[in-house]
């Protein structure tokens, strides 16, 4: 994992996740919600999610939303 995360932004856990009732998964960046997740999609994330440690959950939301942050967008700080 330390190939992975070489600038440690996974351990500032930056993302986070809501499952619904009808288990659709919601999974937001910095409280923006960024994917929504269903059927076989949010099924493979629960289990994998439910098992792994905070920073393997912070890993495993990141590769579920996708190559969405390109270093383009304006930090509102």
């Amino acid at each position: 994992m330390a190939n992975i995360d070489k600038r440690n932004k996974l351990d500032e856990e930056v993302f986070t996740y809501e499952v619904t009732k009808d288990l659709k998964v919601f999974i937001y960046w910095k409280g923006k919600r960024i994917t929504i997740l269903s059927g076989k999609l949010s099924d493979k994330f629960i289990s994998k999610i439910q098992l792994a440690s905070p920073k393997e959950a912070q890993l495993i939301m990141a590769k579920a939303t996708g190559n969405f942050k390109h270093g383009n967008e304006k930090d509102n700080k």
